[in-house]
């Protein structure tokens, strides 16, 4: 019970940090500033939904589409380390939105903005879906559940706060934002290098295995029977 309750909140913490509803909610405010709070929190709802599901189908079919590709967990760990790496040290940084730049975001304001930028990739990007494969890979069904739930619940918070922001920027400020900012980003930058050691570890326990089993296979096969 204790290992399942400390993989809940090493699961919701990575995904909380990763998806970082703070990082959106400026975006998300300029987006529909003039539009009535009803119509907000459609557009609120509709992007959580579509980042969530999409946050979902990875964490479900992840395996199936790694397996597809012939790419191995481990590979994956370092690849989608290294990306939060860079998303962390961007969020240390005060790069609110390092993944989608000011030129993309105008661009999109007239057209289905809760798509892109706000869904895809600000609440469910490329480090989002790195993150739910490596949580549920090679994991019992107990742990995918839970692993499941907790993805559930960081969307459910960052629809809360959607619905809150005018309340959230009110108290937080600009400088509150940016300070919590930068302490996820410390935080996912923490996580980000424990996947990459995670990753090389595990390369390495192969490969000493596979040397091992190719230098004492010989020696088994010469040996004088008895």
């Amino acid at each position: 019970m204790d290992n399942l309750i400390s993989f809940f909140i090493i699961a919701f913490t990575s995904v909380f940090v990763i998806v970082n509803p703070l990082s959106g909610l400026f975006t998300f405010m300029s987006m529909t500033s003039g539009y009535q709070k009803k119509t907000k929190n459609l557009y609120a709802k509709k992007s959580i939904l579509l980042a969530m599901g999409m946050a979902l189908f990875f964490a479900i079919a992840g395996s199936l589409v790694l397996n597809l590709f012939n790419i191995s967990i481990d590979a994956l760990r370092i690849a989608g380390g290294i990306i939060l790496l860079s998303v962390g040290f961007n969020m240390m940084t005060a790069k609110v939105n390092p993944i989608v730049s000011s030129t993309e975001i105008s661009e999109s304001t007239d057209k289905d903005f809760w798509v892109f930028p706000i869904a895809i990739p600000l609440l469910c990007g490329p480090g989002t879906i790195s993150t739910v494969i490596v949580l549920t890979g090679g994991r019992g069904f107990l742990e995918i559940i839970i692993a499941l739930v907790a993805i559930v619940l960081v969307y459910c918070i960052a629809y809360l706060m959607f619905r809150s922001s005018e309340a959230i920027t009110k108290r937080l400020s600009y400088t509150g934002m940016l300070v919590i900012t930068r302490l996820l980003g410390l935080l996912l930058a923490a996580i980000a290098v424990g996947m990459i050691l995670t990753g090389f570890e595990n390369y390495a326990v192969d490969l000493l295995r596979n040397l091992l089993k190719e230098f004492f296979e010989p020696i088994n096969g010469t040996a004088p029977a008895v």
